[in-house]
């Protein structure tokens, strides 16, 4: 089981990923487990699959207009970052919170790097896995690496 930062906790990852080229594992499905479900996936079995306990994962070339109209019952959504330079998952995110107002779970995964965190989180990310060399416990610190001065000359630091 994989451990991940959830709104500034480390936390065990209770969702089961499945990879592109994987098939729906059956014997996952009759025991209730959570899958985590590339867009595909999600999107050739989501009439049998268990809204509470079936999230997707998104690639950067995923068409997000592809899941808008089952937003509302997703419990968890996760962004893949194929390199960490790839900005593209930002503006995914920032399109989910802000433009189509999602609620769940979101998560970023992939090549993931501390550095990222601060700024992942306020394009609304709330959940953080991170690439295997990354300790999450010392990445916590991240989200308080930063601080900016709004208009107002107030100093503001980072909420998590």
């Amino acid at each position: 089981m994989n451990t991940l930062i959830r709104n500034g906790q480390v936390v065990e990852d209770g969702w089961q990923w499945i990879d592109a080229d994987e098939a729906l594992p059956a014997a996952r499905l009759e025991t209730g487990g959570r899958l985590l479900l590339p867009l595909a996936l999600w999107l050739a079995h989501r009439a049998s699959l268990d809204p509470a306990r079936a999230g997707v994962w998104l690639g950067p070339d995923d068409e997000l207009e592809s899941v808008l109209p089952w937003l509302a019952d997703m419990p968890l959504i996760a962004i893949r970052f194929p390199v960490f330079t790839d900005g593209r998952g930002y503006s995914l995110a920032r399109l989910l919170r802000n433009r189509h107002g999602y609620r769940g779970e979101l998560r970023a995964v992939g090549d993931v790097l501390r550095d990222q965190l601060y700024f992942l989180h306020h394009c609304g990310f709330d959940a953080f896995l991170l690439r295997a060399d990354q300790l999450p416990h010392e990445a916590l610190a991240a989200f308080r690496d930063y601080s900016w001065e709004p208009v107002t000359g107030r100093r503001v630091s980072p909420s998590m």
